[in-house]
């Protein structure tokens, strides 16, 4: 089974479907080893953690697919890749596709914001034409036939907070029509607002539900009660991860030992075992023994 069937087959039996951010390898197995059945890759993580840099879209298609390649290659679990605006014109965007999915993902989001972007919750932010963003779908849609019909493609619209809301669901109904498999309504702020394009689009309609951001933190019972498919959790454990990291940090600075923060720690048996640790190290003597009984 693809990736892409894989994350099709997860949309089917878990309704709406989380969609947890792993911003690397080893969260996505901490993720699995919870129960989710679809991680995502964010951008702007990938930018933010792997870079140092903001969310303004400097990193290129090779530096995602380097964190693709080391989420997929331990955990099979479909992952949903952060494609920002295609990194080009419908060239760019069919390669893109084509390394994304030979890196292992199960399908992607790409939005229409200048290629010059910005995080979808900050101000300022400029679209292209409905009309390029439908050329840039057309071409992410032509560009999986071969390798995996079944990559998930999501149209991401940034148009609810400069255009408004029915400018948003009209951009929303034309990359339905040039064949998107789902609608990302980002920065929308009401349920209403949400029901509002779930009842206008004939494709699951995803909600970014980020922290600190201009979407309230809904839960899944009431996205649910408006018709959402899938719920997008893009840095939670990111940013979660980076405050614990901050107060070690402080934590050694002023008191020269960590022992005042070892509560908030894994500990070394919890990381060995979510790693099948001891599965390696014996496979390891296996291998040693048999050498030297030559």
């Amino acid at each position: 089974m693809s990736a892409g069937k894989k994350f099709r087959e997860a949309l089917k039996e878990e309704s709406p479907l989380q969609i947890v951010g792993t911003i690397n390898a080893y969260q996505a197995l901490q993720a699995t080893k919870v129960g989710h059945k679809a991680i995502y890759l964010s951008g702007g993580g990938i930018a933010n953690a792997s870079y140092g840099l903001p969310d303004l879209g400097m990193t290129m298609i090779e530096d995602v697919c380097i964190d693709i390649r080391r989420i997929t290659s331990i955990c099979d679990t479909p992952l949903i890749v952060d494609a920002d605006t295609g990194w080009g014109h419908a060239f760019n965007v069919a390669r893109t596709v084509k390394e994304f999915i030979r890196s292992g993902a199960a399908g992607m989001h790409i939005e229409d914001q200048v290629a010059a972007k910005r995080c979808g919750h900050r101000p300022n932010k400029e679209l292209v034409s409905t009309e390029e963003m439908c050329d840039r779908i057309r071409a992410a849609v032509d560009a999986k036939k071969q390798l995996d019909p079944d990559f998930y493609i999501i149209a991401r619209t940034d148009a609810h907070a400069s255009e408004g809301q029915e400018a948003a669901i009209a951009r929303a109904k034309a990359y339905v029509e040039a064949g998107a498999d789902a609608i990302f309504a980002e920065a929308v702020h009401t349920l209403k607002e949400y029901k509002e394009f779930t009842e206008q689009m004939s494709v699951p309609v995803l909600a970014n539900i980020t922290e600190f951001g201009a979407t309230p933190l809904f839960t899944t019972e009431e996205l649910a009660s408006v018709g959402i498919a899938m719920v997008l959790y893009p840095l939670s454990a990111f940013r979660a991860m980076n405050k614990a990291a901050l107060a070690v940090y402080q934590e050694l600075k002023d008191k020269g030992t960590q022992e005042g923060v070892l509560n908030t720690m894994q500990t070394r048996m919890e990381l060995y075992d979510m790693l099948n640790y001891h599965a390696y190290e014996q496979k390891m003597d296996e291998l040693f023994s048999k050498g030297k009984a030559k």
